[in-house]
């Protein structure tokens, strides 16, 4: 109700008696929809403060000002040195006025989410402080005040439309009389319960109250009442306080929610990803098999070939093909089948450590949600905040890698971000095993197609990663561009060469659409 009729009545009147005689020595604004009005009697200042913010519109009257020596901005120019005259308050509206020397008037309009301040030289407003609100130009003084007619022949004949008829109530008022049961009464009860309504209006107490985790300014009693004020200045003033101030913890601790949030949602996809490939590794032993059928059949294996036929003893002597490196001997083949193995076996390992640490770390991250979600005060968010903020977020841990990541297909691309990064990525961030793309003969981002574990890699995914290589070049904007493909074994730098420079010692050659 701080923005009621009612309300502003009792303000405008408190008003007239401290501040008539003043002058106006500046009006300015410093931050967004706010403007802070400065007036002395030539030995103290009073403040206004008018914060018209779309989610909350607000009078107050801070005891002193700092105003700020950048960042604001003076408005209203011809007020400035204008002496206060007088306080009018409008009939039945929700706006009163500033009445100043030279027919000058400063309109407080403080209609909700169209909450304004308005300038009028006599009748006509010359100048508006939210300037998005341009009907407000078109406004005339003496058309503010309203009229209601309060007799009881008025009431009885307006039951169907009370709302309508008594409209300065607003919502705060009604919800008080339905608290009261007033649409279950007949009407000559209805009409007491109006009047005893009227009555605490007339002659209010202020209540700052509290619901729902928010502060509600009122002048009539409820249960949920925290402090009782006589004087509508300080009742405003702390309710304004305790509003501000409750709306950014709550912001706080939503800013908070969220985060932990995203951190429970990121971690609950890696782990099942995670998962998901820990089952497709402990599932597939395969390296090992064909290492042991190699070494039960090296009397069948002659030298130079490059593939076997045996009979697989871990499948019911079923037949397979073990595809062989001609060069090597039957002995060291077997020996690189069970290197994959072990590598692959470390790898299972690495994979249920990293699943444990998330899970321990999911499992803190839900005690710090549990733990937001009661706090009650801003000790305990800063609490939770600096632990918090004690992990390093997200975005600079993307910030600190040499690559933009890209996935297709389950592979894993990882795009250099400069030159420097280039030789970060392919010297420090890669594998032999890895395939390195780069645009022939331009400027481009060193890209590499990470290795998976007994995949081939499709060409559909070559050709993608190789479309990348050719987006992030000086070939962006052709239509076709040529782009070297090898494994990163055949990658390397000499020592003198500029960052990113690299000599290649075999490639193919793809021709692709640049595709970021």
């Amino acid at each position: 109700m701080h923005n009621n009729y009612y309300f502003l009545r009792h303000l405008s009147a408190e008003l007239a008696n401290r501040i008539i005689g003043f002058t106006l020595v500046s009006c300015f604004s410093q931050n967004k929809d706010e403007l802070v009005i400065e007036l002395n009697d030539g030995a103290t200042s009073f403040f206004i403060k008018a914060s018209l913010q779309p989610e909350f519109q607000c009078l107050s009257f801070p005891s002193s000002y700092n105003r700020a020596k950048k960042n604001s901005v003076d408005l209203f120019h011809p007020l400035v040195m204008n002496k206060v005259t007088g306080i009018r308050q409008f009939f039945n509206e929700r706006s009163f006025a500033m009445l100043l020397e030279n027919e000058n008037t400063l309109v407080f309009k403080m209609h909700s989410a169209r909450a304004n301040i308005v300038w009028f030289a006599g009748e006509r407003a010359q100048e508006i402080f939210r300037n998005n609100f341009h009907a407000d130009l078109e406004l005339r003084l003496n058309d503010l005040d309203r009229s209601i007619d309060w007799s009881y022949g008025n009431f009885l004949q307006h039951q169907s439309n009370l709302l309508s008829a008594y409209f300065t109530f607003g919502k705060p008022v009604w919800s008080y009389l339905n608290e009261h049961r007033f649409d279950e009464l007949d009407p000559e009860n209805k009409w007491r319960l109006l009047q005893e309504a009227l009555t605490c209006l007339e002659k209010p107490g202020y209540y700052l109250l509290e619901k729902e985790g928010t502060f509600v300014f009122s002048l009539l009693p409820s249960s949920n009442t925290v402090k009782t004020f006589t004087d509508p200045i300080n009742a405003i003033n702390e309710f304004f306080i305790s509003r501000v101030s409750s709306a950014a913890f709550q912001k706080e601790k939503l800013h908070l929610l969220a985060h932990v949030h995203g951190k429970l949602k990121q971690g609950e996809s890696f782990l099942e990803k995670t998962s998901q490939k820990l089952r497709a590794l402990e599932g597939d032993d395969h390296f090992k098999q064909w290492a042991d059928l190699i070494m039960a059949n090296l009397n069948k294996i002659g030298p130079g070939l490059e593939n076997i036929d045996v009979e697989n003893f871990y499948d019911d002597l079923r037949p397979i093909a073990i595809k062989l490196r001609k060069e090597l001997s039957p002995q060291k083949n077997a020996e690189v089948f069970y290197r994959k193995a072990k590598n692959q076996a470390i790898e299972i390992s690495s994979l249920k450590e990293s699943i444990q640490r998330k899970e321990n770390e999911m499992q803190q991250l839900g005690d710090w949600r549990s733990a937001l979600q009661i706090a009650a005060d801003v000790s305990s968010l800063k609490r939770i905040s600096v632990i918090l903020l004690k992990q390093t977020p997200d975005k600079q841990v993307k910030q600190s890698l040499p690559y933009h990541e890209f996935e297709f297909k389950g592979f894993k691309i990882w795009v250099g971000k400069n030159a420097g990064a280039n030789d970060t990525l392919t010297l420090k961030y890669s594998f032999k095993e890895d395939l390195w793309l780069h645009a022939k003969d331009v400027a481009g981002s060193h890209v590499l197609l990470k290795f998976q574990a007994g995949k081939p890699f499709p060409k559909d995914v070559i050709e993608r990663a190789a479309g990348l290589a050719a987006y992030y070049s000086k070939r962006k904007n052709e239509s076709l561009c040529p782009v070297a493909v090898t494994p990163k074994k055949f990658v390397r730098k000499r020592k003198g060469d500029p960052a990113g420079a690299v000599v290649v010692e075999r490639e193919e050659v793809l021709l692709v659409q640049p595709q970021p």
